[in-house]
Order: structure tokens, then sequence, then C-alpha cells
């Protein structure tokens, strides 16, 4: 069996919060306890938000949780750079790849037209109502590199993929009827999320993928890429995550409590991680423990699969 390469991909355009943090407990857990390798790479293609600071402290924010990896943007590694912005090139490959083979077209529409048309009588009624596939027809330039301020779009098959979720178990899923046909490279130029993270995946060598349950539906829009780039695909792990006492998502924008601010009050960080380890299921309780300590007892077989609606207790905050 190849070695397992596990990895943790954060987008530098804020502080990580109490459910990235364990979203990358798990993730560390997975490669560590099966004596494998860790990889952390910075998803910085969002120029409007990205900061360097951001960068400098989620690396401070996981160390301090106890987690440590043995590729990334600040000890190097021999499948860098480990920054998206200096990956480009990598990119460009895969576009150029796909439009051979017939899988990309051009879209003009702006987001005011997609959702007039998506909002219409006959639209989906999905929760994320597909793209019509206004400019799908349309033949454009003979390359999708070549035009600027328009968006390149993947043709998603009107088809199920199936794939087996190691905490959810089979899945089976129509990527056509969720989304549609996908951005795969911005009107600005730069790669999207979904073409980015399989191409760097894959180049990485990364064996397992663990993420937020909110990533589900990604998962048959790259395993669609994976296949069309002739890509080894990883196994898949989406864990439940973190909801506000308002049963809403946390988000670094709406004010969830930072890593950053329980390090500068001075926190126990085994307090956290114990308190993380509990609420996921992995700690019969939710005394202090450090990340070490649990990788002996980690599986994902222990891992609850419903989202958790959380009040912080009062202690996580105390030194």
């Amino acid at each position: 069996m190849s070695e397992v390469r596990g990895r943790f991909a954060p987008s530098p355009t804020g502080d990580l919060h109490i459910g990235n943090a364990r979203t990358a407990l798990l993730a560390w857990l997975q490669a560590r306890s099966a004596g494998g390798r860790f990889v952390l790479r910075m998803e910085d293609l969002d120029p409007g938000r990205v900061r360097p600071e951001f960068l400098q402290s989620q690396l401070l924010d996981l160390r301090w949780l106890g987690l440590d990896w043995d590729e990334g943007p600040d000890v190097g590694g021999p499948v860098g750079p480990y920054l998206q912005t200096q990956r480009a090139e990598l990119y460009d490959e895969a576009l150029e790849k796909l439009w051979r083979a017939g899988y990309l077209y051009q879209c003009h529409c702006t987001r005011k037209e997609i959702a007039a048309a998506v909002n219409a009588p006959h639209a989906a009624d999905d929760a994320e109502p597909p793209y019509p596939g206004t400019c799908r027809p349309v033949p454009l330039a003979e390359s999708p590199l070549v035009s600027p301020n328009t968006a390149v779009r993947f043709r998603v098959p009107e088809e199920e993929v199936a794939f087996i979720d190691r905490v959810h178990g089979q899945q089976r899923l129509n990527p056509s009827r969720v989304g549609g046909d996908f951005v795969v490279r911005r009107k600005d130029g730069v790669a999207a999320y979904q073409l980015a993270a399989v191409v760097d995946d894959a180049a990485m060598g990364i064996t397992d993928v663990l993420r937020g349950a909110d990533l589900l539906t990604s998962t048959p829009r790259q395993i669609l890429l994976y296949k069309a780039l002739g890509l080894s695909m990883p196994r898949w792990a989406h864990v439940p995550l973190i909801l506000g006492e308002d049963g809403e998502r946390l988000a670094k924008r709406s004010g969830a409590l930072t890593l950053r601010e329980l390090r500068e009050v001075g926190a126990d960080a085994k307090r956290l991680v114990g308190w993380l380890a509990w609420s996921c299921g992995l700690n019969p309780d939710p005394g202090p423990v450090s990340a070490a300590e649990l990788v002996d007892r980690f599986s994902l077989d222990d891992v609850s699969k419903a989202d958790a609606i959380v009040c912080l207790p009062e202690w996580l905050m105390r030194k």
C-alpha cells in the first residue's frame, strides 16, 4: 500500500475559527495515525481578500493547536510551491488539456443574467440552481487562455456520480442538477477552486482528502475533473461541521471565535483540542488532551456523522 498523504488547505483570507481547527485536527490525525505525511497548502487565489498577515497567523494558529506538517509554504518540500498563486502554470496546462478534449467552453454571462435565468418559472428548485447553459453551444476562441474577461466552464454530463465517503458511506450525486456546468477559470483569468484543488491534490500525491461536509457536493465535480484529466483519485472523507447556536455554519466573516483570539488571551490549547475531539465523538469527555495523545486512538469510524450545534464553554477562554 502506498504511503498515506493527507493535507489541510486553508485560504488566508482571515483568521482560522474553531470549525477550521476541528477539520485541521481531524485531517492531521488521519495522516499521522496511518504513519503518513501531512501537507499544508495555502489556497490564496482570492486576491481581493488574501492578506500575508493572515497566512502567518494561520501558521501560528496551527502550531499552537499542536499540529505540524512535513511539507508546506514555510518548510518547503518536493512537490512545491505550496502557495496556489505560484502554481498558475499547472492550472493553465490542465485547462489546455481539457479544452483540447472538448470539456470546456467560454461563458460571458454576468451574475445578474445567471440569477435571472435560474429564477425563471422553468428553473429547477434545487438549493443551488444549475447554470442554465446559456453559453454552452456557442463556439468562441481556440483556447480558454486567450480571451480576457471571460469565464470558462466545464461541461457537466447529465448523470449521477458515485463515490464512497469514509464518513457518510456510499454517495450518489448528480452535479448537473446541483450547480450544473461549473467555472474552472474565472473572468479575471485565475483558476477556480474546483480545478486548482484537483490539480494540486494530484500533483502533490494526496491520497486522502478530509474536509468539511459543506464541500461534499464539490466532490462529484472534482471526480469529473480527475477523470477528464486522467488523474488518480484520492479517498474522500467529509467530516461534520460545528454550527453556531443559531444553527448556521461558522464563518470568518460572521464573527466566529478564532484561534488567534484564544492564543492572545493565553487559552490552553489542550483544552480546545479535548473539546474539539469530544464534539465530534473522538473523546468520551471534553477534558484537556494534546493532539499527539489522540493519534493512537484515532479512527474515522468514531467520527460523528452529524453537525454539532454548540455553545462554547466559558472555560475555553481561560488560561
